[in-house]
């Protein structure tokens, strides 16, 4: 398939996929940037594309992983780091639960716990709680992937182990 030939396919799809965008975003400006930023990423990774397979279907996977990941991206960027001794992840969401006693003993227990992981352990399982994708930590971080979910993966268990009545 030529360039010009993919284009006019992709081109094809404009109206359904203004449509799928508006669905994902509730908002006509927001599903315009994805559906542009939809038809530049099929345009870049065209070579990915495997002819005589579902181009609709490719371009909707594009639109929809697109979405996912500015959604992610948007919610870290309303986390920021305290910088406090404890180094708390704090999100500045407008709604907080109330605080009770419990939930300050329970707090401050888990954060106790966390606080006693190995910086090798801790640093990629909070990049995990506060939502980076595994990639990324392991990008951040310089390590390979397998060794990041390991990480994690201990972390959780010695955090399960020393806080038995929360799991």
């Amino acid at each position: 398939m030529t360039s010009f030939e993919f284009n006019q396919q992709i081109l094809s799809y404009e109206n359904p996929l203004k449509y799928f965008a508006i669905k994902l975003t509730a908002d006509q400006e927001d599903a315009e940037d994805l559906l542009q930023e939809t038809f530049l990423k099929a345009l870049r990774y065209k070579d990915k594309f495997r002819e005589r397979t579902n181009l609709k279907a490719w371009l909707y996977t594009i639109m929809k992983n697109t979405f996912i990941n500015n959604y992610r991206r948007a919610v870290r960027s309303k986390t920021f780091v305290d910088g406090t001794e404890e180094n708390y992840f704090i999100n500045s969401g407008t709604q907080e639960a109330p605080i009770t006693p419990d939930s300050e003993i329970n707090h401050k227990q888990i954060t106790s716990a966390i606080d006693l992981l190995d910086e090798d352990s801790k640093v990629p399982f909070m990049m995990h709680f506060n939502g980076y994708k595994y990639k990324e930590i392991a990008e951040d971080l310089d390590l390979p992937i397998g060794t990041v979910k390991s990480r994690i993966f201990l972390a959780r268990k010695k955090l399960m182990a020393s806080l038995p009545e929360f799991s």
